[in-house]
């Protein structure tokens, strides 16, 4: 989802695509709980992904009905969810503000915000599957390509078929909504256009991904938890090369 902008380059003005981003407000059973900068598409993919990674609701069966209000100022999505999960939900009841779909800003200690990692079924993620994958990415981002600015995540089969791909303006909700789509299911792997963060680790395994492959770089914190659930952690992932990360070698300081 694009709109357009007029730009001055030299002596010309034409037009230019730029990726759209409004405030997304996510609402649970009517209590305000997270505002989100997020592409306003897929938003019920996003509602779902984000409710499954935060660990708001243990499954999909928990998620009653999904409503979507669009007004000028942005979008509300109200969740109506199972009273378990509501009752998890107003235990550790917190304001957050994310910017572009940061998942841990509005945090307010450490323990909440390094969580309990859920332990997954590592997968083996051949080089041909990744090379296959890495060179088709580009066709799943039609508002990367036009923009230069919308992340994209997706799921791979085994054989490295793009099967299902979502984009947003952050990271972190093009995965919620990949997760939220259905990714997960089977022996594939989530192949995602940019760092591999802690977070974004952290929500590949709460979907129980088995496999995490990015275009760029991991972080320390990243490889440690993959390390501790059993998650396959790829890093530059380009055509011809890429690196699996396993536990840190740490020197003495």
């Amino acid at each position: 989802m694009t709109t357009h902008a007029w730009v001055t380059q030299g002596d010309q003005t034409r037009p230019d695509a730029v990726v759209d981003e409004c405030a997304v407000a996510l609402e649970y059973n009517g209590i305000s709980h997270a505002v989100m900068m997020a592409t306003p598409r897929d938003l019920a993919d996003f509602a779902t992904g984000f409710s499954l990674s935060e660990g708001i609701v243990d499954n999909r069966e928990q998620i009653y009905q999904i409503d979507i209000d669009r007004c000028d100022r942005g979008v509300t999505v109200a969740i109506e969810v199972a009273g378990a999960a509501f009752d998890r939900i107003k235990r550790r009841r917190r304001q957050m503000t994310g910017r572009s779909g940061c998942g841990l800003c509005g945090t307010e200690s450490l323990a909440e915000a390094i969580r309990p990692i859920q332990k997954v079924s590592p997968v083996s993620v051949s080089a041909d599957a990744i090379e296959v994958a890495i060179s088709h990415l580009r066709e799943h981002q039609v508002d990367g390509q036009a923009t230069g600015a919308s992340h994209v995540a997706a799921w791979a089969e085994a054989d490295g078929r793009i099967v299902l791909a979502r984009e947003d303006v952050g990271r972190h909700n093009a995965l919620d909504k990949l997760i939220g789509a259905g990714a997960g299911a089977g022996a594939g792997f989530a192949l995602i256009s940019s760092r591999a963060s802690y977070e974004m680790v952290h929500k590949a395994c709460a979907a129980g991904i088995g496999a995490l492959v990015a275009v760029s770089a991991p972080t320390s914190l990243a490889i440690d938890i993959a390390a501790d659930a059993g998650l396959t952690l790829i890093g530059f992932a380009r055509p011809g090369r890429y690196q699996t990360y396993g536990t840190l070698l740490r020197s003495a300081q």
